[in-house]
């Protein structure tokens, strides 16, 4: 079978929530090369082959998650997981490099969303809905501790996830360290931040970071901010949810860049 027809055969055996289960099948899915989100493996499984699936989609730049047998039985659809579950996403991860170039391509200045740890798949595909609407060129996801390009998240983002380009990083501190180096400033969004939301200038080339749902920004990513943004609160409530902070930022920024 030529490996196209093969994709084809794989494709059809994946569940439309993107789950796909049991040694063969996932193994299968990375000969394929179907775009693999994340694969669980049972935690303290050391046989021969669930250490050829971690190794090979290792290599592959997938993310592999030891799993307790609890959570691999919950995920389940068949009962017969043996051990590895797959979740397929929704589109290939693009690179942060092809964002700037795309921006550059359009002559207009880079609009990026950083994700910093947003685990919520409701949440990280309302930031990809508003983000593709307000023109962005991208969003940017560590590859540990988030949500990623799941069934769930390409769903919620109403099909954004088809047309904007998401990227998923080793290490988020250092790609912001990147960014600024290419001329990227970096705005990231605190309740105690010391620029408020419209003193900020958002005109320029510019990535919006937004922390995850519990704790916001980690430590060392709020370091690597050049400034940090508060959004006016009136009322009683301190915090948005993380995915309305995202669209606050965004469509400043393109009332900005209008003006």
């Amino acid at each position: 079978m030529e490996y196209k027809d093969k994709k084809k055969v794989v494709v059809q055996d994946v569940e439309a929530d993107g789950v796909i289960e049991g040694r063969n099948a996932v193994t299968e899915a990375l000969r394929a090369g179907i775009a693999i989100d994340k694969i669980f493996i049972a935690k303290g499984e050391t046989d021969r082959t669930l250490g050829h699936i971690a190794s090979t989609a290792r290599a592959a730049g997938v993310v592999v998650v030891d799993a307790d047998r609890r959570k691999l039985d919950n995920m389940s659809r068949t009962h017969s997981h043996q051990g590895v579950i797959a979740l397929a996403a929704v589109r290939e991860y693009a690179t942060v490099d092809s964002m700037l170039a795309a921006a550059e391509k359009k002559g207009e200045k880079p609009l990026l969303v950083v994700c910093d740890e947003l685990s919520d798949p409701h949440n990280l595909g309302a930031v990809i809905r508003t983000a593709e609407c307000a023109g962005a060129h991208g969003v940017i996801i560590p590859k540990r501790r988030s949500a990623g390009l799941t069934a769930i998240v390409g769903k919620t983002s109403a099909g954004a996830v088809s047309y904007l380009p998401v990227a998923r990083v080793a290490n988020l501190s250092a790609t912001l360290k990147e960014l600024k180096d290419k001329g990227v400033w970096v705005f990231g969004t605190a309740a105690e931040g010391t620029t408020s939301l419209y003193e900020a200038d958002l005109k320029g080339a510019a990535a919006i970071v937004i922390g995850n749902e519990g704790e916001g920004m980690s430590r060392l990513v709020r370091e690597n901010c050049d400034f940090l943004v508060s959004i006016p609160m009136k009322g009683h409530i301190s915090s948005l949810n993380a995915s309305a902070a995202a669209a606050i930022l965004l469509y400043e920024a393109v009332r900005q860049r209008l003006g």
